[in-house]
């Protein structure tokens, strides 16, 4: 089964954010930092093609502080872009957003007008509504842990030059590169009843179970690490309640355990995805 998902509205919000990009300055992109190659919407790039952006790798405390530090410096490397790395604590988020913003448009426009509107975009579920609210110093956005919460356009004076446009989060039609789909799957940008769980939640293991052997180990109480994935899913399920009432490991439950395990950072901090080599 191709991992997919891009809804009516998604369609909608990329000829509304055609028509902004004439009105636009600067863009802000809201990256979540453990996937910032897979989370960067190929066809939000395109669209705001030409338009200083500032990257805000958002999410950092759930990604490995090293990986976001090559990212960081990756990123800054970028022509017409910056790099802002956001964690739990937002409470400073508007002097840095608002900095860069200005150093941006003045290398690219230094005759720019007083009034500047700048859009902001991501993937689902990459934490863009918890910005805005930090932008705006106030609660403007309803925030979740599911994807697809904000629904329309909204739009927010940052201060006396600055006016911000809130997206809806958008995914591209195709998503090509099913191991980047896999990395959006499993840090929850891809709506649950848009995906087979049990795929998902076996793919995730193989993953982890390479990438993460001893972390796995310790977190589900293993006396050792099985063999191959159905091994350790079972031994999982065995330590979290996954098994039914006839003995069998239910796949879909230990599956949705592993994913809000990774999710939530129960599994450590891990970066999915490193930058290109080379590039620093």
């Amino acid at each position: 089964m191709a991992i997919s998902w891009y809804p009516g509205h998604m369609h909608k919000t990329g000829k509304e954010l055609r028509k902004l990009m004439t009105a636009t300055d600067a863009v802000i992109e809201v990256l979540d930092a453990r996937i910032p190659a897979a989370g960067a919407n190929p066809l939000l790039a395109e669209i705001a093609a030409g338009k200083p952006a500032l990257k805000l790798l958002n999410k950092s405390d759930l990604a490995d502080p090293g990986a976001t530090a090559d990212w960081h410096q990756h990123l800054n490397t970028l022509p017409h872009c910056r790099c802002l790395v956001l964690g739990l604590n937002k409470q400073d988020v508007i002097e840095s957003v608002l900095r860069l913003l200005d150093q941006l448009t003045a290398e690219v426009q230094p005759a720019l007008g007083i009034r500047k509107q700048c859009v902001i975009f991501g993937i689902p579920n990459v934490g863009k509504s918890t910005v805005m609210n930090a932008l705006a110093g106030r609660k403007l956005a309803q925030t979740g842990n599911e994807p697809a919460v904000t629904k329309g356009q909204q739009r927010i004076r940052l201060n006396q030059s600055w006016t911000l446009i809130d997206t809806p989060g958008m995914l591209w039609p195709k998503l090509a590169d099913q191991d980047a789909a896999l990395r959006l799957a499993m840090t929850g940008s891809i709506r649950q009843t848009a995906i087979d769980i049990e795929e998902i939640g076996w793919l995730a293991a193989e993953y982890l179970q390479s990438a993460l052997p001893e972390v796995l180990r310790q977190r589900y109480e293993l006396e050792e690490s099985p063999g191959d994935t159905e091994a350790l899913l079972s031994a999982i399920a065995r330590q979290t309640g996954g098994i039914n009432r006839r003995g069998d490991t239910d796949y879909g439950k230990v599956a949705q355990t592993l994913l809000n395990d990774y999710r939530s950072g129960k599994l450590g901090n891990h970066t999915l995805e490193l930058p290109p080599a080379g590039t620093d």
